[in-house]
């Protein structure tokens, strides 16, 4: 009966080809009962006509691949279906000829359909009463494979998947019209690429790294073969579960390879008297799965997919960019430098641990690119706290909750969602900046007295209170005298900066903040910042607000860049699956998302001034005035040795402690504190740890840099 079938439709193959019969011969093959039902070819060739033949123009999604610095070190993937194209020249021929063997041998001969096929699949389902066979070709499998991916509905996928006759015509329909589109080449690379291997391998290239490791050029004959033979049923025949039936199917592949003289029966006895060897390795897929050797890069891979999720280059809105990210086969290089990575956080936990309940970190920022090199911090990036140590919060703790050391995903360096930790005298930079940018001169002085009664009012019996007025106090009673920004910036002196508030306004110091990249991240900073209430905010210049590390780190970039102010960035680089340099169009402008976003916040001159000043807490005297006798962070220039600027900062109580410091060349913001109960106490001996981080990790990023020094500032903003 098979034969003349055969016969008949070579007969009529050439209606087949025109489509005339298309519906009609699907429709017998798979329909047991079709000709009793009366199903003829006028209206089977009605049916047919009226069906797509054009498949919808879908991108498939592709595997995003995130590395560090050196474009080598993979940080992590990013995919709903891991898959990566490749040219069918970079697969290796046995791959090809063993999927002709498993699923197509007449590919290269027939139109779509499969004629054989088909008088085969229409007597078994005639004899059996079901569709026990389909007659799928290569192109029709294909078909299927894309109406599934570009399916936007459930009816849609269901449509595309479903056990139906009319489901075969319309791949028949649509196989047969991509057969007059596209070379077999296409089709059969097109199939490579999509088809599903198990494991979560879609494509080739995704199966051959999955289960051996390697690239699909390497695979050899074996292997081509045990892979072709999973596209059928993967769980089924799957070899790292499925040993015996994976291993009949691997040879049964073989065997055909070899009756189509793809290989000889010799080569063939020796395949097949081959164990199935893997080399098994899981993808990784988001943050949660940096390398076991490297769990602290999932801070800057965290910050890296926060960032992503807000660039308009890759959607209209959030959900839609993180779509693009694990669909849209990008290669990411990003801005993490590796060594400096692991020479960080070395340092870190040399003074520190991953159990100690203070957080203990340092951000490295590239000030006129804004580009992020380092994050670190003494933590161990991972969801399972199960065996994290007790809150230091007493309400929390109370419920159990536990603490986040040492495992922890909190993003307790920026980027993220958390509020961050008060900054202390770090914040002082923002009022000199704001005074300079007022006009006002690196000589202006105040005489500070030990406790100041500043304008600013306040609840009476507050915090600082001298009946309804603000009346912060200096550190140090050997602080008291006259000083200008100078020895008050390296002498850290309160008084002196709450007159110089004062004098410029704090709101003009809150605005400073903004344009340097500061964002408040409580309601009460929020309300504070508020234009209403910003001029009321005395307490701003020693800094009260919450921020971190990540935006100090920029905000003294932006010092660094003589005033230019860049968004932080965690990009060098993007490139799309075609391997060209990634760009689009936002609001009719072309936009690359891996260039720095730039603004200027201040004036070079004034970049300078502030810089010239801010070399005084160092140990590294300025170029134009005189820093005093003593400074609160002198240590940083002895350690580094080499132009340093930087500042000091500690909150009441000692809760937090930090320093920031920049080189012409990068900035860093070290801070130790308790993300999980802020009030407690760091700790006076904590206080130097800020800053042997930064001194450290600084020298280390140049140590192969020649040295270069600070631009002087001009004199006429000197007096």
């Amino acid at each position: 009966m098979v034969q003349r079938l055969i016969s008949f439709f070579s007969r009529y193959s050439g209606l087949l080809r025109a489509g005339v019969l298309g519906g009609v011969v699907v429709a017998l093959a798979l329909l047991p009962l079709a000709v009793p039902a009366g199903i003829g070819a006028k209206k089977g060739a009605a049916i047919y006509d009226n069906l797509p033949t054009q498949l919808k123009d879908h991108q498939v999604g592709q595997t995003t691949y995130v590395y560090a610095n050196d474009g080598k070190s993979l940080i992590t993937m990013f995919y709903d279906e891991h898959r990566k194209f490749v040219p069918l020249s970079s697969v290796n021929p046995n791959v090809v000829n063993a999927v002709l063997a498993a699923e197509d041998a007449r590919f290269f001969t027939h139109s779509g359909v499969d004629l054989q096929s088909i008088a085969r699949a229409f007597v078994a389902n005639r004899q059996q009463g079901e569709v026990a066979q389909g007659a799928s070709t290569l192109t029709m499998q294909y078909v299927r494979m894309a109406l599934r991916d570009s399916a936007v509905t459930a009816q849609e996928a269901i449509a595309a998947t479903e056990q139906t006759p009319m489901r075969k015509i319309n791949e028949i329909r649509l196989a047969m019209k991509l057969e007059g589109q596209w070379t077999k080449t296409q089709i059969m690379e097109g199939y490579l690429n999509m088809a599903y291997f198990g494991h979560r391998a879609y494509g080739i290239y995704a199966a051959a790294q999955i289960f051996f490791s390697k690239e699909p050029k390497d695979l050899t004959l074996v292997e081509a073969a045990t892979l072709a033979g999973l596209v059928k049923a993967p769980s089924a025949f799957d070899p790292a579960n499925q040993t015996t039936p994976a291993l009949d199917r691997r040879n049964y592949v073989i065997r055909r390879m070899a009756e189509l003289k793809f290989i000889t029966a010799d080569q063939a006895n020796r395949a097949t008297a081959e164990p199935i060897k893997l080399k098994l390795s899981a993808p990784p897929r988001d943050c949660a799965a940096v390398p076991a050797a490297n769990r602290d890069w999932g801070y800057f891979c965290d910050f890296f997919k926060n960032w992503w999720m807000q660039q308009p280059a890759f959607g209209p809105n959030p959900v839609a960019r993180l779509d693009a990210l694990r669909t849209g086969g990008y290669r990411v290089v990003t801005s993490l430098d590796p060594k400096l990575q692991a020479f960080s956080m070395k340092d870190l936990l040399s003074r520190s641990s991953v159990d100690m309940r203070l957080a203990y970190g340092n951000v490295m920022v590239e000030p006129g690119t804004g580009r992020v090199v380092l994050m670190a911090v003494n933590r161990i990036y991972s969801m399972d706290q199960s065996k994290n140590g007790p809150n230091s919060d007493p309400i929390k703790r109370s419920f159990d909750v536990k603490g986040s050391y040492p495992n922890t995903v909190a993003p307790l360096l920026g980027g993220g969602d958390i509020p961050g930790y008060q900054a202390g005298s770090t914040f002082k930079m923002f009022t000199m900046v704001a005074a300079l940018d007022a006009g006002m001169k690196l000589s202006k002085s105040f005489y500070a007295p030990h406790r100041y009664t500043s304008i600013y009012v306040v609840e009476p019996g507050g915090p600082a209170a001298c009946g309804n007025r603000w009346c912060p106090s200096n550190a140090s009673g050997s602080m008291t005298g006259k000083h200008n920004m100078y020895s008050g910036f390296g002498k850290s002196v309160n008084t002196y900066f709450v007159q110089l508030e004062q004098a410029v306004g704090s709101d003009k110091a809150v605005r400073m903040a903004e344009k340097m990249g500061l964002t408040w991240h409580t309601d009460v900073d929020r309300l504070h910042a508020s234009p209403k209430h910003a001029d009321k905010w005395g307490a701003f210049t020693l800094g009260v607000a919450d921020t971190t590390p990540l935006e100090m780190a920029n905000a003294y970039a932006t010092v660094a860049a003589e005033g230019m102010y860049c968004k932080p960035s965690p990009v060098l680089s993007i490139k799309g699956p075609d391997g060209a340099e990634f760009t689009t169009t936002v609001d009719g402008k072309q936009v690359d998302a891996a260039a720095p976003q730039c603004t200027r916040a201040f004036s070079q001159d004034v970049g300078r001034a502030a810089t010239d000043a801010a070399r005084c807490p160092t140990g590294y005297k300025a170029s134009r005035g005189s820093c005093g006798d003593w400074s609160t962070g002198s240590r940083v220039y002895a350690l580094m040795e080499r132009p340093i600027a930087g500042k000091t900062g500690t909150t009441d109580d000692t809760r937090a402690a930090w320093f920031v410091g920049f080189t012409p060349e990068l900035a860093a913001a070290s801070f130790i504190a308790d993300p999980d109960y802020v009030k407690n106490v760091a700790g006076d001996g904590n206080y130097n740890m800020p800053l042997d981080a930064v001194a450290n990790s600084l020298k280390f990023a140049l140590k192969d840099k020649p040295v270069r020094d600070f631009n002087p500032p001009p004199t006429s903003i000197l007096n």
